[in-house]
């Protein structure tokens, strides 16, 4: 029967971290983002995120992004200095071509950083792609 079941891999989606300027906080922030760089729209875009050392864990965060456009992307949360040092993982479920896909993301330890940031899909900046 598990042979049967159709796992779908999915394509031209992504998770980074773009440092930008925070209006409020008058500092710049590590933010986290949600691309679709298919030429479709993708519906009941769902990412839950979490970060883990040998001997800490932070809290599970869930967050419902709706349906996110074509070539476009969606704000996930912003990414404290404080866990940068983790291991920052980020599950990502969404609907498209009327099946469920399902795609996991994550950042490695001190990965994210200025020194490490390159050219993104979509954006007009630099900042880190999770494998």
């Amino acid at each position: 029967m598990r042979k049967d079941i159709e796992i779908p891999q999915a394509k031209n989606i992504n998770i980074v971290a773009v440092k930008e300027w925070d209006e409020e906080l008058a500092a710049d922030l590590w933010t986290v983002y949600f691309v679709n760089n298919k030429e479709e729209e993708i519906d009941t875009v769902l990412v839950m995120s979490r970060g883990n050392t040998e001997d800490k864990t932070t809290t599970t965060l869930r967050r419902n992004l709706g349906n996110v456009a074509p070539k476009s992307f969606a704000k996930v949360e912003f990414i404290s200095d404080e866990v940068l040092g983790f291991t920052n993982e980020y599950l990502v479920t969404f609907f498209a071509e009327n099946k469920l896909f399902e795609q996991k993301f994550v950042f490695a330890p001190n990965s994210i950083s200025d020194e490490k940031s390159e050219a993104l899909p979509v954006f007009e900046s630099k900042g880190i792609l999770a494998n």
